[in-house]
């Protein structure tokens, strides 16, 4: 065992059992598994991804590229933050992790939180800063990746400063603490997500602060040499923490390689608990390490971690600078080097913060910072604590021969020297084309221990200045996160929510047959005894042309629109005009992205004189409301205006067909429902059996209808009072496929099924509905030389030649029933349907110079026959509109 006699922060009286690829190992609470490791002479964890060498742990932190470990279902953890705990199984990982198909059992949350002051970092210089910030009575977010607070001075000693910091924050008010918690993310306006780990799962936190302190401390480098990924290497600061927090040592006999101040407190350090120091090598000095020797293999399985061989580190080769005079051998089983410190200035970068490259400090530190960001202490390039002092920028030591494939640059993607040169030879020159051809950084670590000195070699072999070089782009987020916790719980059953109306009870009691539209269960079609869907929905079709039906559309987007400018807006949305509509009338209207093609559509209510409410389909509700902020937002924040989604607030009953005014009369009978009365796309207020019902004359058939519009706890009754007074003129409901029947008949459109994103107002011959008169979203792109091509698709209809073949939906057609070379495709079909009103088959489709091909002939090539269709205008049914203002 390498457990030192005293020391440490671990509580020696609690001892743990875990095993690490099958083997079982004692430890104590408080060690991580690295630690744990170690103090059982652990030396071999893992495998390199590329190249099969064995590796070691290298660091101590957040930033290991080497000790990669499985522990259940999670993979891709690092060894250094796993915490020890009774009867842990770890399994190292040779640079590749794998996804569990299992459920882990674990339970993950997501919270949102606001505060005052964030401060992201627990040491010297974010507890000082939390302070600070407490006593204005701010609320304070202190927010640490580590088990406890303290950051670097866990490994240097525990002080009364610390304990008595630690002490005030935790009795402060508005204060929250949050240790095992990494901020991996940080977004505009000051957005901070971070992943705090727990027993058994974990926490999303998203936080939104005035003001974001980044006190993240610095990252130590290593120096790159011959052979400098042997197990037993070790980054200086991380032997001083495996020492002094957790009470191991990590070798027996050590040299130190540094270029820079930091390691005079390691060396005394190491020699206090009894590791004996061989040598000292500083390049400031003119010696350096040029090569690696190692242990023989001392077993067959290195990975299972018996003892130091298998390739761990036996000796080192120091050689002058200069390159002449002696080389002297010294054998070690513990290597520690430090090549100067990096600011850890991920979170800043991701935030649009500038950085500059400090000579120096040989480190790229805060240059701009985004507003309401501050960067404080190591990682504001205040590395005075870190006892860096003067250092000497020293990158690559070469090696007799100048071979580089053995000159390590990034340990978790195995990259050398080597290749970084190989990429500049291929002609790279940009430090990002060097990351993706190399794939330096692109591992779990994000090339932490590795990123500068990339830059440093891309410099050094194009003769510029490190500066001028940059650095790769940070990306969030800061360390791995599981898709269990970004998914929290929204997964399995509550992955994709599940919305029903209402009157949904009343629908599943009938044995309707449901479909998912958007987040929507909405009855597709309601069978009778031996009826199958196609008869079922001939009938459901047949009752509203020719007598009454009604039908549950309480999932049609709404949103209300209040505001004095709330007529404004419309306009500028819609493509047809809406501040000449009266109040207590509707309209139709259209909506188009920038690109002028058709979005949305639905009917909009004039309500009150600043008050309006406009429908949307029902998958696109979201998207509406979302497009509509965005404009108000960015583009016209001048515009009084207020956006609100009622779409659950309102239940709506359609009760469709030629009788339908009949039983509305029956329903409301102090309501005068006659067509001068109550016009078609009139609004009037009434009420049924206590129930407040505002009825619109609205119609999605072509037929006389009405929509029935109540609060969303009245709608189950309000379902069931129009089936008991339309029982005398046997109502029936309809579904879905009879809606689309219905629509299709008219060339009512759906958007998303007849329309792809790539579909103008004209070209669904909805010219009429295209204002000229004001401007609107998208107007510019009507006038696009490409917009205005005659031989654009169009909405056509289409009759089977043979009435009774059904045209797939989405099929494919041309003009010749031969395919003869040179045929191409000229349109699809975006509906078809049968009709029980036509008494036969038809379709919707989008052909290409439509308008030209009336009375012509497209066929459509399916697998094994040819469809011939003619094609023919798209309404089919009641082309003079006179059944809907009967």
């Amino acid at each position: 065992m390498s457990r030192l006699a005293l020391g440490g922060r671990i509580d020696r009286t609690r001892p743990i059992h875990f095993t690490f690829n099958g083997v079982r190992y004692g430890g104590y609470e408080g060690d991580t598994l690295a630690s744990a490791l170690l103090a059982n002479d652990v030396a071999v964890v893992a495998r390199s991804v590329t190249y099969g060498r064995p590796r070691g742990i290298f660091t101590a932190g957040v930033e290991e590229p080497n000790a990669l470990v499985h522990v259940g279902n999670e993979t891709m953890l690092r060894a250094t933050q796993v915490e020890l705990v009774d009867g842990l199984e770890a399994t190292g990982l040779n640079g590749r992790g794998g996804l569990s198909t299992e459920p882990d059992g674990n339970r993950y949350d997501k919270i949102y939180a606001h505060c005052e002051v964030l401060v992201i970092g627990g040491g010297r210089a974010g507890i000082t800063a939390a302070l600070d910030a407490a006593k204005t009575g701010d609320r304070v977010f202190l927010v640490d990746e580590q088990a406890e607070l303290g950051g670097r001075l866990l490994s240097a000693g525990w002080n009364d400063w610390l304990a008595a910091g630690i002490a005030t924050l935790e009795s402060a008010p508005d204060v929250r603490l949050l240790t095992r918690a990494t901020a991996f993310g940080h977004y505009d306006q000051n957005l901070v997500l971070i992943a705090e780990r727990l027993p058994s799962g974990g926490r999303l936190w998203q936080v939104r602060a005035k003001r974001v302190i980044i006190a993240t401390g610095a990252h130590e480098r290593p120096l790159i040499f011959a052979n400098n990924d042997r197990p037993g290497i070790m980054l200086a600061g991380a032997a001083r923490t495996y020492v002094n927090r957790y009470g191991v040592a990590p070798g027996k006999r050590a040299v130190i390689f540094t270029n820079n101040d930091s390691t005079d407190v390691v060396a005394a350090d190491l020699k206090r608990t009894g590791i004996i120091v061989e040598a000292i090598v500083n390049v400031r000095a003119g010696e350096a390490i040029v090569d690696t020797f190692p242990s023989p293999p001392d077993s067959p399985s290195p990975l299972a971690g018996e003892g130091r061989g298998g390739g761990a580190i036996n000796g080192v080769l120091i050689a002058p600078l200069t390159g002449d005079g002696s080389r002297r051998e010294v054998e070690c089983d513990l290597l520690c080097v430090s090549g100067g410190f990096n600011p850890t200035l991920h979170l800043f970068s991701q935030a649009q913060g500038r950085l500059r490259y400090d000579e120096g400090l040989a480190c790229f530190v805060p240059d701009v910072a985004p507003a309401n960001v501050e960067v404080i202490g190591a990682a504001a390039g205040d590395l005075g604590g870190r006892g860096q002092g003067a250092i000497m920028p020293y990158w690559v030591v070469p090696s007799d021969g100048q071979e580089w494939s053995n000159h390590f640059v990034d340990l978790e993607r195995d990259v050398t020297v080597a290749d970084v040169r190989r990429a500049l030879g291929a002609g790279m020159r940009s430090v990002e084309h060097v990351k993706r051809f190399t794939t330096i950084g692109t591992g779990s670590d994000q090339g932490k221990t590795a990123g500068i000195n990339e830059t440093a070699i891309i410099a050094a072999q194009l003769g510029q200045p490190v500066g001028s070089v940059g650095v790769t782009t940070f990306r969030p987020p800061y360390v791995p996160v599981s898709f269990g916790l970004l998914a929290g719980r929204n997964r399995g059953d509550l992955f994709d929510p599940i919305r029903v109306t209402a009157i949904h009870p009343w629908h599943v009691a009938r044995g309707a047959v449901f479909e998912n539209v958007g987040q929507w269960k909405r009855p597709w079609y309601f069978p009778r005894e031996g009826e199958d869907m196609q008869s079922a929905v001939t009938r459901e079709c047949r009752a509203a042309r020719e007598g009454v039906a009604l039908m549950d559309a309480s999932t049609l987007g709404k949103i209300d629109i209040q505001g004095p400018d709330a007529a404004e807006f419309l306009n500028r949305m819609y493509t047809n005009a809406f501040d000449n509509l009266k109040v207590g009338t509707c309209r139709y209207g259209l909506m188009c992205k920038a690109d002028g093609m058709v979005f949305d559509d639905g009917v909009v209510i004039h309500l009150e004189p600043d008050r309006w409410l406009a429908t949307t389909t029902t998958g696109g509700a979201a998207a509406v409301l979302d497009w509509m902020e965005e404009w108000l937002q960015t583009e016209w924040p001048d515009l009084k205006v207020r956006l609100t989604s009622v779409t659950d607030h309102w239940a709506d009953v359609a009760v469709v067909g030629p009788r339908s005014r009949e039983v509305v009369r029956l329903l409301f009978p102090a309501l005068d429902v006659t067509p001068e009365s109550f016009p078609f796309m009139a609004v009037r207020q009434g009420e049924t059996a206590g129930i407040p019902v505002r009825l619109h004359r609205i119609t999605f058939s072509g037929e006389l209808a009405y929509e029935l519009w109540a609060p969303g706890w009245y709608g189950l009754a309000l379902w069931e009072a129009v089936m008991a007074a339309g029982e005398p003129f046997r109502i029936t409901p309809y579904g879905t496929e009879a809606m689309h029947v219905l629509r299709a008949e008219k060339g009512y459109i759906i958007c998303g099924q007849d329309t792809d994103g790539s579909v103008t107002p004209q070209d669904l011959g909805m010219g009429w509905i295209v204002s000229k008169k004001k401007p609107f979203v998208g107007q510019r792109s009507h006038r696009r030389g490409d917009t205005m091509r005659p031989d654009r698709k169009h909405l056509v209809g289409l009759l089977p030649i043979e009435g009774d073949q059904l045209l797939p939906e989405g099929a494919q057609l041309v003009a010749h029933p031969d395919g003869a070379a040179g045929t191409k495709m000229v349109g699809h079909v975006t509906s078809s349907y049968h009709s029980a009103a036509l008494g036969r088959t038809f379709a919707l489709a989008m052909l290409q110079s439509g308008r030209e091909r009336l009375g012509s002939t497209v066929y459509a090539p399916l697998n094994g026959h040819v469809i011939a269709a003619t094609v023919t205008e798209p309404i089919f049914y009641d082309k003079e509109n006179l059944r809907r203002a009967s």
